[in-house]
């Protein structure tokens, strides 16, 4: 078979493959265009998930008639002044998206520079169709119809008007989080579905973009490493989303999609956020364009870093001390479901009850291994107490229970998280705080103090254990003990002794104090199959992250254990100077606070 020169409507229509495969695409590179252009105001209308109709107008410079036919040309663009390919600031440069989209559409190109006359040319799947004189505004106007219309094969692929609709919402709202100084309007079917003003801080217009409770609970990032900067927002763990659509990545101001992103958040949210639940993230990289080729993909939807593990550790390292920061914050507000369950339902008059006062055995068991020995010398004291467990007899009226003062009542305003006024259930302890109610998971708080000592023994500050007084047998597959063996250091800075115990079982010879006393096997148990069941990519370190999370589980003050007014306060304090202690392992809020307003609206008086 001979060689060919191919002709120029299909090199065209080949360019249009890689750049344009959707809608979304010949939006994405319109909105680049207009954004390079200088726009402070970007308007974009849909029609049929853009299959019919896109319209993108700006405010930018404009072009005169001379650079609208250059613009229409492969390669010509004036977003690469010299050679340097390696240098591109811009957010295009390759020169061929409007020449490409002009190739499988019908293109409307209307511009007009400041001073001058407004000019029009339209472009027919390939070929000149009109040019003239146009009236607009300063700016330039770009409206593509009927995109593959003549390219069958292309267009029977395209989805439905509504899943292009929404892949070109997605591709406006990336390019809008990029540029907060850039205002950005979109209507789909004549509907306005999307405006944000120019000028915003970054918080503010990711939370606009994404959902607004974000800018109430959020951690803002602000990190330099070398020559490379990374800002951006960050949810806390408590607040998260069931699917990973809401994580954004930006690289000089370049919208990107990484894989290295989504293993860079799983390392920074590890332990904190169960591995069904993922952050809203919005990170911004400044990187010397040296360090960074942009011109990997066609779209430029992907970069290549020089040096990606420097990029993958600033991100876990950055994302870790945001987090560790910001201590035992959690989301503030219950949910408004939570809120709006709280009914005043009528009640009928009840009869007055028989007054009488009843003594009854309080029998208690000790609690010396509550909160660990780390604590101050205050804490310590006030965990020499024992915990009150006692059952009413089935036919004693409910009850409130209090205890005698033995110190002066704590001051409010000193404390975030309050003063203890009370257990229910057994599961949660009521707190007053200066500006509202705090409840808080007894056994979902504790578990992550637990992990946070654990935590510090990893990091060279040895947990104590505690020697049994015969050592524990566990039997266990020859695999799973060798994973165990391997990792005997490791787990007694964790304050677990184990040794091997012939091919198939090990020997537990002392736990971690803060546990107490802990069913060996289970835990154990628990730790082969967390050694074997995660990633094989993680390394060790990590994956005993992910052992401790479990230990803490095991050690933890349980649901339904009764505690003292000074056990409660003991943990409120820890947990004020304790990272992370606003979620549990697994993602979950460890507190919430009712505001003083909401307590009064339910009760009418606001």
């Amino acid at each position: 078979m001979s060689i060919r020169r191919l002709p120029e409507k299909l090199v065209n229509r080949i360019a249009a493959g890689e750049v344009v495969e959707r809608p979304a695409a010949a939006l994405k590179e319109l909105v680049e265009n207009a954004i390079d252009a200088g726009a402070t105001r970007i308007s974009v209308r849909i029609v049929e998930g853009g299959i019919l109709r896109l319209e993108v107008e700006d405010d930018g410079c404009g072009m005169t008639a001379a650079d609208m036919a250059l613009a229409l040309e492969r390669h010509a663009t004036s977003k690469l002044p010299t050679d340097a390919i390696e240098d591109v600031t811009t957010m295009g440069f390759r020169g061929e998206a409007l020449p490409s989209i002009a190739s499988v559409a019908r293109l409307t190109l209307e511009s007009r520079v400041a001073g001058g006359d407004g000019w029009k040319r339209v472009v027919d799947n390939g070929t000149g169709a009109a040019e003239g004189p146009a009236a607009l505004a300063k700016g330039t106007r770009v409206v593509v119809e009927d995109l593959f219309a003549r390219v069958p094969a292309r267009r029977k692929f395209l989805r439905s008007g509504r899943s292009e609709y929404a892949a070109c919402l997605d591709a406006v709202r990336r390019l809008a989080m990029a540029r907060p100084d850039v205002g950005f309007t979109v209507e789909h079917d004549g509907r306005r579905v999307l405006d944000v003003q120019g000028g915003q801080d970054r918080v503010t217009r990711v939370a606009a973009l994404t959902q607004r409770e974000l800018a109430a609970n959020s951690i803002g990032v602000d990190l330099d490493r070398g020559e490379v900067h990374m800002g951006g927002v960050i949810s806390l763990p408590t607040y998260n989303r069931g699917i990973a659509d809401h994580q954004y990545l930006f690289v000089n101001g370049r919208p990107v999609k990484d894989r290295l992103l989504v293993g860079a958040l799983r390392g920074a949210y590890a332990d904190l956020l169960a591995r069904d639940r993922h952050p809203v993230v919005a990170l911004f990289l400044d990187v010397p364009t040296s360090e960074v080729d942009v011109n990997v993909h066609p779209a430029k939807t992907e970069v290549r870093f020089r040096d990606p593990q420097l990029i993958r550790g600033m991100i876990v390292g950055g994302l870790r001390r945001a987090l560790d920061e910001h201590g035992f914050r959690s989301v503030q507000r219950p949910a408004e479901a939570a809120v709006a369950a709280w009914q005043q339902e009528p009640v009928a008059p009840a009869p007055a009850p028989t007054l009488f006062a009843a003594h009854l055995p309080y029998p208690h068991a000790p609690a010396t291994h509550l909160f660990g020995a780390d604590g101050d010398a205050a804490t310590q004291a006030l965990l020499r107490d024992r915990v009150i467990d006692f059952a009413p007899s089935p036919d004693a009226l409910p009850m409130g229970r209090a205890e005698t003062a033995t110190a002066p009542v704590p001051q409010l305003e000193a404390h975030p998280l309050g003063i203890a006024r009370g257990q229910i259930a057994r599961t949660y302890i009521v707190a007053e705080a200066e500006d509202g109610l705090v409840i808080v998971d007894q056994h979902a708080a504790h578990e992550r103090l637990v992990l946070e000592q654990l935590r510090r023994g990893m990091g060279g500050q040895a947990v104590p254990s505690q020697g049994l007084l015969l050592p524990e047998i566990v039997e266990l597959d020859e695999p799973a003990c060798d994973r165990i063996e391997a990792a005997t250091a490791e787990l007694a800075a964790l304050g677990v002794e184990i040794e091997r115990f012939g091919p198939a079982a090990v020997m537990v010879r002392a736990t971690p104090a803060m546990l107490g006393t802990v069913d060996c096997h289970k835990l154990v148990t628990d730790i082969a199959d967390d050694l074997a069941g995660y990633d094989a990519a993680l390394g060790l370190n990590e994956k005993l992250e992910l052992v401790a999370a479990t230990m803490a589980c095991h050690g933890s003050v349980r649901a339904g254990r009764t505690l003292n007014v000074a056990e409660m306060n003991a943990l409120l304090r820890q947990m004020e100077v304790t990272p992370h202690s606003g979620q549990c392992n697994h993602g979950r809020p460890t507190w919430v606070k009712l505001a003083m307003d909401d307590v009064e609206k339910l009760f009418g008086r606001k």
